[in-house]
Parts: structure tokens; C-alpha cells; sequence
């Protein structure tokens, strides 16, 4: 087992926007993962539900407006010296023009091809999309 800069495990969301066969991912910078391609996600606040923290994860971050349409992966992330049970969902009703509305956090937002991912991607969201990929919803990997 690793050992971790904090010991407090977290509650993550990450965000699979799909349009034409392509998913939405953000560079990541100035944070853990720092470099690596991501999809729109971020913490669960104290007395938030999933379902608030996803919709606004994803406004503060790409502009867009969504609706959930299905939690797609559970896992158990445990890595950038972090401890995260990240949660993975499916966008429905994607609205909005696509902003980058927090360039402290990330330097770009493009649409990828989901057979042809860019690379480093995020692990978290790594899992998420392979998780989605396979149908299957959790993973303690």
C-alpha cells in the first residue's frame, strides 16, 4: 500500500459527455494528475447531492448544461498520493457552448474520438471510460 500525503478518502464525480461518437476531456493543471487528459469532474461538497455536484462540476468547468442519464463506474481510486471513491456517470441533454471557464485548472477542452484517447489520460477518468467501455460498474483496481 502506498503511502498517501492525506489520509482522508473523498468523494470524486467525472463526467462522460458524449457528441457524435466523441467524449469531452480537459487538460488538467495545477493539480494532482497535472498534465493528463481528464473528463469534467470534480469533488462532492459537504451536503451536496451526486446528481447537484455533477451538474455543477460540469457548468463551472466546460459551461455546458446536462442532465444524468446513468451512473456508469464506481471505483476505487487510490493514486497522485489521493484517495477517492470517484463516481463515473452518462451526460444526457448536453446544452450550452462549450467554454473553458477555469483556465487555473485546465488548458483546453476537446472533443476526442473514444476509440482514439489522447494520452496521458487522468486515471480516474481513465477507468471511468473504460468501465463505460465494458459495462461494467465498479472496479477496486
Amino acid at each position: 500500500m502506498q503511502e498517501l500525503g492525506n489520509k482522508n478518502v473523498k468523494v470524486g464525480v467525472g463526467v462522460i459527455l458524449l457528441k457524435n461518437n466523441k467524449v469531452l476531456l480537459g487538460k488538467r493543471k495545477n493539480a494532482h494528475g497535472d498534465g493528463t487528459w481528464s473528463l469534467p469532474g470534480g469533488k462532492l461538497h459537504f451536503g451536496e447531492s451526486v446528481k447537484d455536484c455533477i451538474k455543477r462540476e460540469a457548468k463551472e468547468e466546460t459551461n455546458l448544461d446536462i442532465e444524468v442519464a446513468k451512473i456508469v463506474s464506481v471505483a476505487n481510486d487510490i493514486n497522485y498520493e489521493t484517495h477517492y471513491i470517484t463516481i463515473g456517470v452518462l451526460a444526457k441533454n448536453i446544452k450550452g457552448e462549450l467554454k473553458l471557464m477555469e483556465p487555473n485548472k485546465a488548458s483546453d477542452w476537446k472533443w476526442f474520438e473514444l476509440n482514439n484517447l489522447p494520452k496521458p489520460l487522468f486515471i480516474p477518468s481513465a477507468k471511468i471510460i473504460k468501465n463505460y467501455k465494458n459495462k461494467v460498474i465498479f472496479s477496486d483496481e
